[in-house]
């Protein structure tokens, strides 16, 4: 079986990625629009409506605009972009959740697809709800290191030109307002009654991405030492095929060791009274182009590990 896909603005960075991980995959041929045609809306609506499933590599308000060019109600929409996060008619696309939200997608014609710190927090955070270790009021805060290439070509630019500034070469905090547009669905996804406060940081390094969030054990709704907490992430994500639960043997936690892969690493670090969990992944992989493909195996009925 062969199904047809679009990439509705395969030009940017996740679109890039998306076609070059589909053109191998077995399963998928890619309808592929015409250079001097990719801005004309009737082509694109052509091929929108020709597709088994439409990935939206887009701009917020242009995801929004290209949703109403589709009219065949058989289209399967992915979301690469912020635009239906918290929208309750689309379904949240982190299968690793709970059965529920696997079956959901399963289920979907549109599909919003995570975003990449949204993921390391999310993978973390829901965890911890789901299973009474802490309550909705838990005041969270998370630090996020990604590389470059999550700016999009604007920010490579940048970061790949010949002479760097002083300020390029160092990580740079952002977001520093608190509006950050993750904050919606990092709340909405797990449960929490306000959002966390959220520092992201830019750094020298292309992809990969570590969000870390401490945890205080006296605020824990029951006593869990460090040895319960592991065993009981490691029982939450059993099986999971791309996300598991670790220790460092090491001294140094680097943010780009799963860069080219979908997986994510929840290491969990510290002692029974103050720990860190770390979601490590890449940013254009479980945090993008990978967790849309997986997202579209999962509607197709196919093995969610293939082509990734």
């Amino acid at each position: 079986m062969e199904y047809t896909i679009y990439i509705d603005g395969q030009e940017g960075t996740t679109g890039l990625q998306l076609r070059q991980k589909l053109e191998k995959h077995p399963y998928v041929k890619l309808l592929l629009i015409s250079a001097e045609l990719r801005k004309d809306s009737k082509e694109r609506q052509r091929l929108m409506n020709l597709a088994d499933i439409v990935f939206l590599c887009l701009p917020d308000q242009g995801a929004k605009e290209a949703v109403a060019l589709v009219e065949n109600p058989k289209v399967c929409i992915i979301d690469a972009s912020t635009a239906h996060r918290t929208n309750p008619n689309w379904v949240y696309g982190f299968p690793e959740l709970s059965q529920v939200h696997r079956k959901n997608i399963k289920d979907s014609k549109r599909i919003t697809n995570p975003g990449c710190h949204a993921t390391g927090f999310i993978s973390a955070v829901y965890p911890l709800i789901s299973m009474g270790i802490v309550g909705s009021e838990y005041p969270f805060v998370a630090h996020s290191i990604t590389g470059y290439s999550g700016g999009g070509k604007a920010m490579i630019g940048e970061y790949e030109q010949e002479a760097l500034t002083i300020e390029l070469q160092s990580p740079r905090q952002y977001g520093l307002n608190q509006n950050h547009k993750h904050l919606g669905e990092m709340q909405q996804v797990t449960g929490i009654n306000e959002p966390p406060i959220f520092c992201p940081i830019v750094s020298n390094f292309y992809g990969g991405l570590a969000t870390t969030i401490p945890l205080q054990s006296s605020l824990f709704h029951k006593k869990t030492t460090k040895k319960d907490l592991f065993e009981l992430l490691t029982a939450f994500y059993k099986d999971s095929n791309f996300i598991t639960v670790a220790q460092m043997d090491q001294a140094f936690l680097p943010s780009n060791e799963l860069v080219g892969t979908n997986d994510l690493i929840l290491y969990l670090e510290g002692n029974d009274e103050r720990m860190t969990l770390t979601a490590v992944l890449d940013n254009l992989g479980k945090g993008a182009s990978g967790a849309a493909i997986q997202n579209m195996n999962i509607v197709l009925g196919l093995d969610e590990t293939i082509g990734l």
